[in-house]
């Protein structure tokens, strides 16, 4: 708890913010209303689980909806919901009025940093016992409900001991879109298991002058090639990359993923480069409706963000995940999740960790889903989608077998003159010049390495 306290009480004064004048402990949510129900005496163990976290994009309504039904399946249980859109303002008091939530929802990558600073500080606490834990209801443990891959990564492992801390949540996975009117079993292009068989497509495309490839912006290329990385290298080679580790990024196999990136985009159509901005980008999505090229790295929004475009006759959207590097090798889909954790000091950590198995259950997967739109990493997602549903040819990706591929780089020092990982950065941002002919493959791959180096030595210091 004071290690808890002392972190939160050093963030607020790094962000800026005061807490003063602010209530100790914000009104909470409950699934009956907005009165927190007092503890009534009875044969039941009367106890209370808190969890806190992120009002956003998904809103409340299947967080409410989840926890009166994990109240009803288990008696003398009350659940104490804190969501607010300015979750880690409302916290940072609460902690130093020493109240301690049982269970928090905020992931990665927000700009409070609020969960990067309590996994640097060692607070959040081993869930690993969870993965073997029995789904509530179910004949099946966690870890063998969850999509095989989501807690593989440095998001969910931090600390590279193979211990879990995060709970992987709401997910979005990314692959290649194309036009299922055209591409399939027997459609005028079959549908490529392996890279090779994607390569020989492109001289049928080219004798129907089409294209085999386009991408929107090279920034699009973080997802396509961190799902690359874990084909040829597997999910600990792609985590050791992560790391910034040299050796790794000047591997041989590494070398194999920047190859097979650099033939792909020698088979682009020939605007794909002139429009690959901020400008342009859905002139380079037109091109898959308009059978002008025949796949595009992206994620689930696409066909929302080109609803109302033109389209070929006959289009319809396809998804897959990355063909395989050889034929029987793993596919790999990457995908974006959010995730919640026990924070060091909970209260009620075991009954935390109780909810967090039923988060996985069939029951609370499809409240969720119903409720808000959001997906949870099981198995079973596909299961609660209708077939005139559009998420569902998104969401089923992993049920034929695909694996998922998650993470990224993690936090390092700023070093001057090296932008490694935005769109416009030697990774990514290069492999325009490499599609154009301007830098060979090799000199991609050189460059970088040294910016790799130059970072791996930052961080050593």
């Amino acid at each position: 708890m004071k290690k808890i306290l002392a972190l939160l009480m050093s963030i607020t004064l790094v962000v800026g913010l005061s807490a003063c004048g602010q209530k100790a402990e914000d009104d909470p949510v409950t699934p009956g209303g907005t009165e927190t129900p007092s503890e009534t005496p009875g044969e039941t163990e009367e106890r209370t689980l808190k969890i806190a976290g992120l009002d956003g994009g998904y809103g409340k309504e299947h967080w409410m909806a989840v926890a009166e039904k994990f109240e009803a399946n288990n008696p003398g249980v009350t659940v104490e919901l804190t969501l607010e859109k300015n979750i880690e303002d409302v916290l940072r008091p609460q902690i130093q009025a020493m109240n301690v939530p049982d269970l928090m929802y905020i992931s990665v990558g927000r700009e409070g940093m609020m969960t990067e600073t309590l996994i640097k500080e060692n607070a959040v606490m081993d869930i690993t016992d969870v993965l073997s834990m029995k789904v509530p209801g179910e004949e099946v443990t966690v870890g063998e409900k969850i999509i095989p891959g989501f807690t593989d990564t440095l998001i969910t492992n931090p600390y590279g001991d193979g211990k879990t801390y995060l709970a992987p949540l709401f997910y979005g996975p990314t692959g290649l879109f194309y036009n299922s009117g055209l591409v399939g079993e027997g459609k005028t292009y079959a549908l490529p298991e392996t890279f090779e068989e994607l390569f020989a497509l492109n001289e049928t495309a080219k004798a129907n002058g089409s294209s085999l490839f386009t991408y929107p912006t090279t920034g699009y290329f973080d997802a396509f090639f961190y799902a690359l990385v874990n084909e040829v290298g597997g999910a600990d080679f792609f985590n050791k990359a992560m790391t910034f580790d040299v050796e790794t990024w000047s591997s041989d196999t590494m070398k194999e993923v920047f190859a097979i990136v650099g033939e792909l985009v020698s088979y682009n159509h020939p605007d794909t480069v002139a429009q690959a901005n901020n400008e342009g980008f859905t002139k380079n999505q037109q091109l898959i409706l308009d059978n002008k090229a025949l796949f595009i790295p992206n994620g689930t929004w696409l066909p929302g963000e080109m609803e109302k475009a033109p389209r070929a006759e006959g289009f319809e959207w396809g998804f897959t995940a990355l063909p395989a590097v050889e034929k029987g090798g793993d596919r790999y889909s990457y995908t974006f999740f959010e995730q919640m954790y026990i924070p060091e000091g909970a209260k009620e950590a075991d009954l935390a960790k109780e909810f967090i198995a039923y988060m996985y259950s069939d029951e609370a997967a499809k409240i969720i889903y119903e409720k808000s739109g959001a997906v949870m990493p099981v198995t079973t997602a596909s299961s609660f989608m209708t077939d005139e549903d559009p998420n569902k040819l998104y969401y089923s990706v992993y049920d034929d077998g695909a694996k998922a591929a998650m993470g990224g780089f993690q936090s390092a020092p700023a070093v001057e003159g090296v932008d490694l990982v935005s769109s416009t950065g030697i990774l990514f941002g290069t492999i325009n010049s490499v599609a154009t002919g301007d830098k060979t493959v090799d000199t991609w791959h050189q460059e970088v390495v040294d910016a790799v180096t130059k970072i791996s030595a930052a961080m050593n210091n």
